[in-house]
C-alpha cells in the first residue's frame, strides 16, 4: 500500500511541469501571453526546439495582435527561424490610442515599457526556449522610436535593434548607455515622420520629431564611428549607408517609398542582423 502511495505522489510530481509548460504555452496567434504588466502575441516557426526571435513593436494605435496577423510580415521570419515576439502598447491615456513610453517631453503614459519588454522577453524565454541573448529589437513608426529609446536606455536589452520609420523625439537624447547594434530603415518620402522631423501639429502639448539625421550623428559618437560612410551601396530603389565603428555598428537604408515597411525589409533585417551576430 505504501508502495502504491509513493508511486501516484512520483507520478503527480512528474506531471506537475508538464501540466505547467502545457498551461504556459497555452497562448500564441490570436490568443495573447498574459504577464504583469500587459500582453503580448508570439508566433513560432514550424518544429521550434528554441532559438532567436524579432519582438516587433508596433505603431501608434495599432496592437501586437494586428502585427501577429500581418501573415507576411510574420512569414518573413518565421521561414528563417526566427519567433516573433508582439507586445502590446498601452493607450497612453484612458480612451485614446495604444501607444509607448517614449520620451517625448510629455509623458502622461502609464507604464514603464523597458521594464515590461524586459519581462515580456523573459516570459517568452520561460514559455517558448527564446535565447534572450539572441533577440532584435524592431518596430515600425512610434515602434521604431521605442527602439531607439530602448537602444539608448538599455543596450544590453537586445543583441542588435532595427528600427523602421521611427527615431528621437525631442528634447532629444545627449548621450546613450552604451554603444549598439542599429540598423534604421526610412522612406526618402516619408511625410508622417520626415526624415528631418517635424512639429505634431494640434498635439495636446507640442511634441516634435527630432531629425533623422542628427539622432544618427549620436549613434555615430555613440558607437565612435568612422565620420564618413565606409560602404555605400544603391539598388533597385534602396540606398544604403554602412559606417565601421570601433564599438557596436550603423546601417542606413533608405527607401523611394513614403512611411511604410518596404518589400523585402525583413530579408533585408535578417541579413544584417546576422552578419553583425557572427
Amino acid at each position: 500500500m505504501l508502495n502504491r502511495i509513493w508511486l501516484l505522489l512520483a507520478a503527480g510530481l512528474l506531471a506537475a511541469p508538464a501540466a505547467a509548460a502545457e498551461g504556459a504555452a497555452a497562448c500564441g496567434g490570436e490568443t495573447p501571453c498574459r504577464i504583469d504588466g500587459g500582453e503580448y502575441h508570439m508566433a513560432l516557426p514550424e518544429a521550434w526546439q528554441g532559438g532567436p526571435a524579432v519582438m516587433f513593436l508596433h505603431g501608434y494605435g495599432s496592437s501586437g495582435a494586428k502585427v501577429i496577423a500581418n501573415t507576411g510580415l510574420v512569414a518573413g521570419f518565421t521561414r528563417r527561424g526566427y519567433a516573433v515576439i508582439a507586445p502590446n502598447g498601452l493607450p497612453w491615456k484612458e480612451g485614446k490610442p495604444s501607444d509607448w513610453s517614449v520620451r517625448d517631453g510629455w509623458n502622461t503614459y502609464p507604464r514603464n515599457d523597458l521594464a515590461f519588454l524586459r519581462d515580456v522577453l523573459a516570459d517568452a524565454a520561460a514559455r517558448a526556449g527564446v535565447e534572450p541573448g539572441r533577440l532584435l529589437l524592431s518596430g515600425f513608426s512610434r515602434g521604431g522610436s521605442m527602439v531607439w529609446d530602448a537602444a539608448c536606455q538599455a543596450p544590453e536589452f537586445a543583441a542588435a535593434y532595427a528600427a523602421v520609420a521611427g527615431g528621437f523625439w525631442l528634447p532629444m537624447a545627449q548621450d546613450c548607455k552604451g554603444p549598439v547594434r542599429l540598423l534604421h530603415i526610412h522612406g526618402f518620402t516619408d511625410k508622417v515622420v520626415p526624415l528631418e522631423g517635424r512639429v505634431i501639429q494640434g498635439s495636446v502639448a507640442e511634441i516634435i520629431q527630432a531629425d533623422i539625421w542628427e539622432g544618427l550623428q549620436l549613434w555615430r559618437r555613440e558607437n565612435s564611428c568612422r565620420r564618413n560612410a565606409a560602404g555605400h551601396e544603391t539598388e533597385d530603389g534602396i540606398w544604403r549607408k554602412r559606417w565601421d565603428c570601433d564599438a557596436g555598428g550603423l546601417e542606413l537604408i533608405l527607401h523611394k517609398g513614403g512611411h511604410g515597411l518596404p518589400k523585402g525589409w525583413s530579408a533585408m533585417a535578417l541579413d544584417w542582423f546576422e552578419g553583425v551576430e557572427r
